[in-house]
């Protein structure tokens, strides 16, 4: 079975993407979306973008439709980075554009090479890998990057790096969303 996602912005607005039906698997809502991207909308243009749990693909394709210059998309669970890689084909995106790295973000983070711009870290809620995934991927964060990080508790009970502050903050229903800037700590 397969569910729909709706890209808000960009190239691709309205565009309906599928996703797998999978426990857990949750598409950032669409209201959220929409604030974050208001958020980043001076930002996201030319960046290089970090999915850490790509999940339905949401967010990286959100970045894509609005001009990031290339997206690294992180899915440990098969069946859904099938549709993540059907949908990169629907909307003809190159491996110089986006790539998808089908593993966990754990074993992934060590090989992956350069600075990141932007950062979305939405793990699965039930996992509880905010601290472990902001202090493994901090590393690959350039300074002044920005971080999105979208929980369903309280954002400053996570145990974030230092260098991470809060620049913004929303809720809406039980979603708890933040961008953060790397600042020198």
């Amino acid at each position: 079975m397969k569910n729909q996602l709706r890209i808000i912005g960009g190239e691709w607005k309205r565009r309906q993407l599928a996703f797998a039906s999978i426990e857990g698997l949750r598409p950032t809502p669409d209201r959220v979306r929409e604030t974050l991207f208001n958020w980043l909308m001076w930002d996201v243009q030319n960046s290089k973008v970090l999915d850490l749990c790509a999940g339905s693909g949401a967010l990286a394709f959100e970045a894509l439709s609005r001009g990031a210059a290339q997206v690294v998309m992180i899915e440990p669970n098969r069946t859904q980075a099938e549709f993540l890689q059907q949908n990169l084909e629907l909307l003809r995106i190159t491996k110089a554009q986006a790539q998808l790295k089908v593993s966990t973000a754990q074993q992934t983070l060590n090989s992956l090479k350069g600075q990141f711009d932007l950062v979305f870290l939405d793990p699965p809620y039930s996992l509880d890998l905010w601290e472990e995934l902001s202090h493994l991927s901090d590393p690959l964060i350039s300074e002044n990057a920005l971080i999105y990080v979208e929980a369903d508790r309280d954002l400053n009970t996570l145990k974030l790096p230092n260098s991470w502050q809060k620049i913004k903050d929303t809720k809406a229903g039980t979603v708890r969303a933040g961008l953060y800037r790397k600042t020198t700590a």
